[in-house]
């Protein structure tokens, strides 16, 4: 029989010990997360935390004149809308789904009082709190400093590493445009270089087909630096759970399954 670490394809529930794992699974519902879905909106009250299994989410911000730009990807490493955790009841910023796949939902109310009961879950929300922060700031000093062709390599490979599989990914110019936050004009020219560089293969109606080795020469070392630095911090965070105190109260047995009709 498999153990919840093997069943669970969020990083950040996997690393939990399974006793305290059982005290979010009775709550946990699986849900699919469709491609250019809107999962919150900056502003809104934050009505369920996801916690992805497969896909993409990119965290959007919105700015007062209308423009976009991506401040993170989200997948299976992490969660949208645990900022609830930490007392915040509404959305920072903008959810939306880039790539689909399926995602673990449960309502911030049962969150909070499972953290409540576990150390370890309130040292999960830490860890990912901590991988968030450094994505915004890498992020940020890359806007600054990197052309839009190199940003726009950092994006794709981001996203190829969460996508589903192959090397066609379903996105459009105008998400393309409010990824980098530049006109979709500038898009059309950076894909044009990057088809000539054949970093692109093709650029077909509403998806783009990568050349991942010839993209990653494209991109600039914020790709490399910032996927190693969330993978350290995620994996040294899960072994510090793994290995750190039992929950306050785990009642629940840690084969509890992930029920269907939590909330």
């Amino acid at each position: 029989m498999m153990d919840h670490a093997t069943r669970v394809g969020n990083r950040l529930l996997a690393a939990l010990p399974p006793a305290d794992f059982a005290l979010l699974a009775p709550h946990l519902r699986k849900v699919v997360i469709e491609r250019d879905s809107v999962l919150v909106r900056s502003g809104d009250r934050i009505e369920h935390l996801l916690f992805p299994l497969t896909g993409a989410i990119a965290s959007i911000m919105e700015l007062p004149n209308g423009q976009t730009v991506a401040t993170a990807i989200i997948g299976r490493e992490g969660a949208v809308g645990l900022t609830s955790a930490l007392g915040t009841s509404h959305s920072p910023s903008t959810a939306v789904v880039r790539i689909s796949g399926a995602a673990l939902q449960i309502s911030p109310a049962r969150f909070l009082a499972a953290q409540h009961r576990s150390t370890q879950i309130a040292s999960m929300v830490q860890v990912f709190t901590r991988s968030l922060l450094m994505q915004l700031q890498h992020v940020a000093a890359c806007n600054a400093l990197h052309s839009v062709e190199a940003r726009l390599a950092c994006w794709l490979l981001h996203i190829h590493d969460r996508a589903n599989g192959g090397d066609l990914l379903p996105l459009t110019q105008e998400t393309l445009s409010e990824l980098l936050g530049v006109r979709r004009t500038t898009v059309t020219h950076v894909v044009s270089t990057m088809r000539a560089s054949r970093a692109l293969k093709s650029n077909r109606r509403g998806a783009l087909e990568i050349d991942r080795p010839r993209l990653e020469a494209m991109a600039c070392e914020c790709y490399k630096v910032m996927s190693r630095r969330i993978d350290r911090i995620v994996s040294h965070g899960a072994v510090g759970l793994v290995h750190g105190a039992p929950p306050r109260s785990a009642s629940r047995s840690a084969g509890s399954r992930i029920a269907g009709t939590g909330s």
